[in-house]
């Protein structure tokens, strides 16, 4: 067989190949999607750890009723086009009449190193039972910390966290190396309150309960007369001596 014979038959089924192409592409249904930011992100930066939102408005060319199902994205390098993530898919399930626009929001999170990255999103869509896939955005977007807020509360808690983790090891140094030289008092003795009735006796009316037994041993034993016998016992003494001499003149 000659060669001319194969290059023919190659031809004629890459161009079979092409028709194909060609007509399936012609059945898709026209659906064009404008992509943008929101107002407070003009310049269409995407910040580490917050919730980055960009908005689709599709609109249904075709001359059918489409359903929007879903939306993702993915992250790739930006020279070389390697797949670094994907970014998580929202469902939506959508039905868009033909000829009818809508738009839908479309949230993310990035946690790369700051620099330039490709974004790609695309939308999938349903007509019957077949799905469809539309590039909704791709280019190519900076990836930036957020700003600094003194109102931020996790920040001001970790602040609060290490302060007083801080304050802990100083105050705990310096209770272990530098001793206190206050001198200490000495606190005053309590004296107890004794147990029972306490009972007075004697004329001074002093409290026997409180004294060793030993000092009322001697006590008792030099115990003297009180002053009103004493003075009793002179009169008296007078009195029989007066009698006496009574006596002696008689």
């Amino acid at each position: 067989m000659r060669p001319s014979i194969y290059i023919a038959r190659s031809l004629s089924l890459a161009t079979v190949l092409m028709a194909l192409g060609v007509s399936a592409s012609l059945d898709d249904p026209e659906i064009v999607i404008e992509t943008t930011f929101p107002e407070s992100n003009p310049f269409g930066h995407v910040v580490n750890g917050e919730r980055n939102q960009i908005l689709l408005l599709v609109e249904n060319k075709s001359d059918k009723n489409v359903t929007l199902q879903s939306v993702a994205g993915s992250f790739h390098h930006s020279e070389t086009g390697t797949l670094i993530k994907n970014t998580s898919s929202l469902a939506y399930g959508i039905p868009l009449l033909e000829g009818s626009k809508l738009q839908i929001p479309y949230s993310f999170y990035s946690e790369f190193k700051p620099g330039d990255l490709r974004l790609n999103i695309w939308l999938e869509h349903t007509v019957d039972d077949d799905k469809y896939r539309v590039t909704a955005y791709d280019s190519v977007v900076t990836i930036v910390e957020p700003e600094p807020s003194w109102l931020d509360l996790k920040l001001l808690s970790t602040y609060l966290i290490v302060l007083a983790a801080f304050a802990g090891v100083t105050y705990t140094a310096y209770n272990a190396y530098v001793p206190s030289q206050k001198p200490k008092r000495k606190r005053p003795t309590q004296v107890s309150a004794p147990i029972g009735p306490v009972t007075a006796s004697g004329s001074s009316g002093y409290q026997e309960e409180w004294i060793p037994e030993h000092h009322l041993k001697k006590t008792k034993g030099k115990k003297t007369k009180p002053d009103s016998v004493a003075v009793s016992e002179e009169s008296s003494s007078e009195a029989n001596g007066t009698e006496g001499t009574r006596k002696g003149k008689k």
